[in-house]
């Protein structure tokens, strides 16, 4: 009988091993149901991304900050990721207005330390657990200049979306310039290839001020702050 080859280039079971990585299953699990349990309370919600890398005296904290005390005046709660630069503008604004300042902070090697603008801190050792806090209960996303961390999360909100897996909420690109040269290679390069469809450009707009960007939001404050539909819980509920 032919050995199959296959099976036999599987490395041997390390049991140690296995049994390590089987406990971390209650380490994540302890990180979502925390997550559940505090992000609940504190709908609508805007998420508000950013590069951490962003100094305080830059133009783009000052309109980040903007923002997000605008929105919290407005009864949203304000989500950050909990670490300097935009996030850390994103969590001031929220505090110095009338709603919640909430870091889902995360642990590495450097670039993240808390900020001092929390109402409510949540901390995790998994990416994947953090962003799911992020889109779970946002109501609204407002992207800011950033790099990859950034990119990671738009690209997760837009995704869900175009897949249907969470309803679709207003995604605002705050700086055209910045956004400019991504999004015309979203438009002549994966609309031409088919590898997105033409109206996938309509999931989100750009703009370039804070009275945009909070206009663009409270316009569709009726459909995204309603009860969600039966349909709408069901996919919620599996993300």
């Amino acid at each position: 009988m032919k050995k199959n080859s296959k099976q036999a280039a599987l490395s041997p079971i390390n049991h140690e091993e296995l049994s390590h990585q089987s406990w971390k299953i209650f380490q994540i699990m302890g990180e979502f149901v925390n997550g559940y349990e505090k992000l609940a309370r504190a709908r609508p919600s805007v998420s508000i991304f950013g590069s951490a890398r962003t100094d305080r005296n830059h133009p783009t904290y000052k309109l980040t900050e903007d923002i997000a005390r605008r929105l919290s005046d407005e009864g949203f709660s304000i989500v950050s990721g909990g670490g300097p630069g935009v996030m850390e503008a994103a969590n001031k604004g929220a505090q110095a207005g009338a709603s919640a300042s909430i870091g889902v902070n995360i642990e590495l090697p450097h670039e993240q330390s808390s900020n001092e603008y929390q109402d409510i801190s949540l901390y995790f050792r998994h990416f994947f657990s953090r962003k799911v806090m992020f889109v779970k209960y946002a109501s609204a996303y407002v992207v800011m200049p950033g790099g990859f961390g950034t990119l990671d999360e738009l690209a997760e909100i837009l995704t869900l979306i175009q897949t249907e897996k969470t309803r679709r909420i207003p995604i605002v690109l705050v700086e055209t310039a910045f956004w400019k040269g991504l999004i015309d290679w979203f438009k002549h390069t994966l609309v031409k290839e088919g590898t997105i469809s033409p109206n996938d450009m309509d999931l989100f707009v750009m703009v370039d001020d804070a009275d945009s960007a909070v206009e663009y939001i409270l316009k569709h404050q009726t459909d995204i702050t309603e009860p969600a539909s039966t349909e709408e819980q069901r996919k919620m509920m599996e993300i």
